[in-house]
């Protein structure tokens, strides 16, 4: 779109600017620009804790490794984690399975 952030609430698209400050349509929320800038910064894990380098966190659903036939157990603890840009944006190294990139969204911070 133009610039604008979608609604760090709903995740909608349709996000307009009003007098300084984002509005949602569909849910109402209302956040203005630095707030949307800052947030942007922070990666949270599936119950929306914030994530540090060097977190200990778990896996919180049966994840299949590709370019494997194995797939990673849920409940797996994954030590010292680095935080990293893209769409894995979870770097670290897995005991059994070596290196490996995750989603925030499918562990959870011990």
């Amino acid at each position: 779109m133009s610039g604008i952030p979608s609604c760090p609430s709903c995740n909608s698209d349709y996000a307009y600017e009003d007098r300084g400050l984002f509005v949602c349509p569909e849910c109402a929320h209302e956040w203005s620009g630095e707030a949307a800038e800052s947030e942007s910064t922070y990666v949270k894990d599936a119950n929306g804790n914030m994530l540090q380098d060097g977190d200990t966190v778990t896996v919180i659903k049966d994840l299949k490794v590709k370019g494997s036939s194995s797939v990673l157990k849920i409940g797996t603890k994954v030590k010292n984690i680095r935080l990293v840009e893209g769409d894995h944006d979870i770097d670290c190294k897995i005991p059994g399975f070596g290196p490996m990139q995750l989603k925030s969204e499918f562990v959870k911070k011990v």
